[in-house]
This record gives structure tokens, C-alpha cells and sequence, in this order.
């Protein structure tokens, strides 16, 4: 379990990032601070493994303590979620070792998507004594190249915003299983329209078809086949 301390002075966005943490499996939500004095105390107090931090806040602002964190040594990973999107904070962000930069306002996907990857590569350090070429460049491959992989052109007949909608509902339900009945609900999108787009997610290798077998007709239930593509963009 990945132990989670979120540092952010704004009650309503701490309590929506809280929301956020305890959707996603694997982390477990250590605490709440409000400033950088709170967050320091916590980290005497809690096992922490990440921290969601904010930059612009009352007193010391979070890159005056993600920078205390290094000269420290402190054995804790930072991700920024704030409104600052000055070129000169996100680049000292990351000298700083920031593993992943988010600009408020953002969408849970995004969040979503930081923390899988985050609990991909926490895991490739547990027990081991020595990590492979394989699993390093997993971790350190450069992020546009990733983009670039991951982006996908829509086909003719398909919109890209019934697609973005489609998948914010699957996303959602992660390593769950479904329906096409279900998505069509959820989305109020007809069934046949529906089943267009899942046999083109299915094509292009994002989701699982499996035929259920019970009372009444078969039904074919889909599933993420790889969490590693929940970052993919689609374009016309």
C-alpha cells in the first residue's frame, strides 16, 4: 500500500484530491495538511511514501519544501498539483525531483494516470536489491515518446467527443468488467452506437472481449487489457 499525504490549503480542492486518491487501488490516505509547518509535522508522525503538494499556499510555499525534502534526504516522492504554470516553477519542480506536474484545474483521468504509473514504478524498487535495463528504461522513457505511442487517430464514423466520453466512463471503472448495456446507460448513447466504439477499442488492443454465458443470451463483457494505456489520446 502507497501511504499518501496531500498538502493543500484550499479545503474544497484538498477534500476533491482526497476523492480522487481513494478511487485509484493501492494508496491509502495518511493525512491532510494545510501548510508546510502541518506537512512537516505529519512527516514525523506518518509513514508517507507520496506526497500530492501545492505550491502557492500561506508561509513557505511547496517548492521551498519539496527543496527542504531533498537537502534532507527524506525517502518521500512529490507530485505537484497547483495553478502555477510558470516555466521557471515547473522546471525547478523537477530539478527538484518532482515526479509528475499537474496544472489545476485538471481531470481525474490525469490524476489517475500519474498515480498508476507512480505504483508501477514503486513497485519495480520492492525487494529488490538490483533493478534490470528493462524495468529502468520503463521508468526514465522520455515522456513525448510515450505521447506520441499513445496517440491514436479516431476511424471514419466515429466522433472523437462521444469517444472522450466513452472512455472517461471506462476509465472509471478500471479493472472492472462490463457491458455494453452498461456503458450505454451511463452515457446515454444507444446501444448500436455503443458497440461501435467498443469493437474499435477492441481493434486497436485497449479492451478485452470475453463472451458470458448465462440465463438468457450470451452477453460480451469488456475489461482495460493494460493499464499502461489509460494515458491514450485519440485525434481526427
Amino acid at each position: 500500500m502507497i501511504h499518501v499525504l496531500i498538502v493543500e490549503d484550499d479545503p474544497m480542492v484538498a477534500d476533491l484530491n482526497k476523492k480522487y486518491v481513494e478511487q485509484v487501488d493501492g494508496f491509502h490516505l495518511a493525512a491532510m495538511a494545510a501548510n508546510v509547518e502541518e506537512a512537516l509535522r505529519y512527516l514525523d508522525e506518518y509513514d508517507v511514501d507520496l506526497i500530492l503538494l501545492d505550491v502557492y499556499m500561506p508561509g513557505r510555499n511547496g517548492l521551498q519544501l519539496l527543496k527542504d525534502l531533498r537537502e534532507k534526504d527524506e525517502r518521500v516522492d512529490v507530485i505537484l498539483i497547483t495553478a502555477a504554470s510558470e516555466k521557471e516553477q515547473i522546471q525547478k519542480s523537477l530539478r527538484l525531483g518532482a515526479v509528475d506536474y499537474l496544472i489545476k484545474p485538471f481531470e481525474f483521468e490525469r490524476l489517475q494516470g500519474a498515480l498508476i504509473k507512480y505504483k508501477e514504478n514503486y513497485a519495480v524498487f520492492q525487494d529488490k536489491e538490483n533493478v534490470g535495463q528493462d524495468e529502468i528504461d520503463r521508468i526514465f522513457i522520455a515522456q513525448e515518446n510515450r505521447q506520441e505511442k499513445n496517440r491514436i487517430q479516431v476511424p471514419k464514423g466515429l466522433t472523437q467527443n462521444t469517444l472522450e466520453l466513452i472512455l472517461r466512463i471506462i476509465r472509471k471503472k478500471e479493472n472492472r468488467a462490463f457491458s455494453t448495456d452498461e456503458i450505454a446507460q451511463d452515457t446515454e448513447v444507444s446501444r448500436v452506437s455503443i458497440r461501435k466504439y467498443l469493437k474499435f477499442l477492441k481493434e486497436i488492443d485497449f479492451l478485452e472481449e470475453t463472451l458470458v454465458y448465462g440465463v438468457g443470451r450470451p452477453v460480451y463483457q469488456y475489461q482495460i487489457k493494460n493499464t499502461d494505456d489509460l494515458d491514450l489520446e485519440f485525434y481526427h
